[in-house]
């Protein structure tokens, strides 16, 4: 295949890539709010919808490393299309269900376990093989769009869900969720996930799943500067459950913000994503990744912090409501600068023999300190005034990012770095050379007029 046509098919993945995604995410968000509000609706009961989002947690925690490690094994586009359509399946025996008898917690329980399952699968592998769709200077656009997607289904999720929800019976608002995930499925088959591969397709694997988990492990050691990362991401999940934990009991507890007013806020964060997102996809790649994230990463820790602000002085009506729509909307453009450079640097740096296996450590890790940071912070807030929270988890995050993410580790990432600040210093250095050359030259020139002017008897003095 020439260079040109490999272009022009990268262009399609790209495009096909972020309408894809578009339609996964919402679909994800408009399933997730429709069910949450069916069993709100009928349970009334909190504990009901706490035990769908832990069914919706658990199956992804638990299968995430094997969802990575048959990544690794198997055709890729194997495992994007099987996941994709075990969401298909999963939605249309809860419909078959749903025509034949009544709707049940129950059922809906069922099929959300299955659901999550085949969609952790489905993310995986599509997450691991972005770097073989496009070629290594549009990753970042890839990225973007990425990001893009989740800003959108993150605005339109609930919108799209509380207008089905609302206005259509439940077989409706599943029959619609099937199709569009079909939709998602036929362009996902369409695209080439071996375009930019390296990897041999006639390579077997003899190990164990246990062995070849260990071994991705093994992988991420010989790697520090994305072990590292993974650690920061670690940490700020863990920590960023103290805002979304606590943005809402401060609001709607503390500060007593309408709740209209609360919606436009939450709001405002995705927006933030999306613009952002869009400025990505628009601007050239960037120079030095790690060390844009790390200052994205800093500014994200310190935004934490910003929080407690109101609660420490006196902010009330209309510039409290600006100051946290303001707030908001940075943290969501704080967030796509920190992934989207993290995104690229995992594409690029990844091996694509272990990018599976370290793409489903992540999700593992991540998702599993979700419910052990929202516990944690949900205790917390009923103990601790929320202030000194914040403004504690916002110095552990600049600690923890100054410590895993040295300026010598990036320095050591990037050697050029050194060469451009000590080109700077001794551009600097010969500037101060030159204004001293000329001070003393226009002293001399003075002194000299000086004396033409005293040895000159026709010169007039005043």
């Amino acid at each position: 295949m020439s260079e040109m046509t490999k272009q022009r098919r990268a262009t399609y993945h790209l495009y096909t890539f972020l309408i894809s995604k578009i339609i996964s995410s919402l679909g994800a968000n408009v399933y997730s709010f429709g069910m949450s509000m069916f069993i709100l609706s009928i349970t009334g009961s909190a504990l009901s919808f706490a035990a769908n989002l832990i069914f919706s947690i658990i199956p992804r925690v638990i299968l995430s490393p094997v969802a990575g490690i048959l990544t690794d094994r198997l055709p890729r586009k194997t495992v994007v299309l099987v996941g994709q359509g075990g969401v298909i399946l999963s939605l249309t025996g809860l419909l078959t269900y749903c025509l034949i008898f009544d709707l049940s917690i129950a059922a809906i329980y069922v099929t959300t376990v299955f659901y999550t399952i085949s969609s952790t699968f489905s993310s995986i592998a599509f997450s691991a093989s972005i770097s073989n769709l496009v070629d290594q200077e549009r990753i970042q656009k890839a990225m973007s769009f990425n990001q893009m997607s989740l800003s959108i289904s993150g605005i339109g999720g609930p919108i799209v869900g509380g207008m089905l929800f609302g206005f259509v019976s439940m077989e409706i608002f599943l029959l619609i969720n099937i199709i569009s995930y079909s939709i998602a499925f036929l362009l996902e088959s369409t695209m080439n996930f071996r375009l930019y591969s390296t990897k041999s397709q006639n390579a077997k694997n003899e190990e164990s799943m246990l062995q070849s988990f260990k071994e991705g492990l093994r992988y991420l050691k010989t790697k520090p500067v994305i072990s590292r990362l993974l650690m920061v991401v670690l940490w700020l999940n863990l920590f960023f459950a103290s805002v979304n934990v606590g943005t809402n009991f401060i609001l709607v507890e503390v500060l007593k913000m309408e709740y209209s007013l609360i919606g436009f806020v939450e709001a405002s964060g995705a927006i933030g994503m999306l613009l952002i997102s869009i400025y990505f996809a628009a601007r050239s790649n960037v120079k030095y990744p790690l060390q844009f994230s790390k200052r994205a990463v800093l500014g994200l820790s310190i935004l934490v912090g910003t929080i407690a602000i109101p609660l420490i002085f006196d902010i009330s009506g209309t510039l409290l409501f600006i100051y946290f729509l303001v707030i908001m909307f940075l943290f969501g453009s704080f967030s796509v600068l920190t992934n989207t450079p993290l995104g690229i640097m995992m594409q690029k740096d990844v091996d694509e023999n272990y990018r599976g296996r370290v793409f489903g450590i992540l999700e593992m890790m991540a998702m599993g300190l979700m419910p052990v940071g929202s516990l944690v912070f949900g205790i917390l807030y009923d103990v601790v005034p929320a202030e000194i929270i914040l403004i504690v988890c916002s110095a552990l995050l600049v600690t923890v990012t100054l410590v895993l993410l040295p300026s010598s580790l990036i320095r050591s990432v990037y050697p050029e770095l050194e060469d451009e600040k000590n080109f700077v210093k001794s551009a600097s250095v010969k500037n101060k050379e030159m204004l001293l050359k000329k001070e003393l030259l226009n002293e001399y020139r003075e002194d000299t007029e000086i004396q033409k002017q005293s040895s000159n008897p026709t010169t007039i003095r005043f």
